[in-house]
């Protein structure tokens, strides 16, 4: 699969932003999703996960009630609304794909089998 994220952009402290993450392929709905972010100098760190049919959602303790994790599987594509943004969300986003495990989610990064370029966020204060 090839991830194609688009949405990032300079918004303002406590403003809002929808990240999207298009997937080619006939398979999307066999994948889970997760969405991982990385600050500079910092390690890439879990955001938030969907499973195949978007029943299940986990995020991170960081972004929980900020953030909504979503897919539409005509469109082959996963959202990231991000609300009430702060500074430390500053990050290049990632969008990842997991195959197999029943299209349940995962937390680490080892457990996705495909990414995609990034897209960058900057939130100014």
């Amino acid at each position: 699969a090839q991830l194609v994220e688009s949405g990032g952009g300079l918004v303002q402290a406590g403003g809002s932003l929808r990240l999207s993450c298009a997937a080619s392929g006939r398979t999307f709905r066999r994948y889970a999703m997760g969405w991982f972010r990385q600050a500079p100098g910092q390690e890439r760190e879990f955001v938030a996960a969907i499973n195949w049919n978007g029943g299940s959602t986990y995020y991170a303790d960081s972004v929980k009630g900020r953030f909504t994790i979503s897919r539409d599987n005509n469109k082959n594509t996963v959202y990231l609304q991000m609300n009430s943004l702060k500074p430390v969300d500053t990050a290049v986003y990632y969008c990842a794909a997991r195959f197999g495990a029943g299209g349940t989610y995962a937390t680490g990064l080892n457990e996705y089998d495909y990414w995609g370029q990034g897209t960058l966020v900057t939130v100014s204060s």
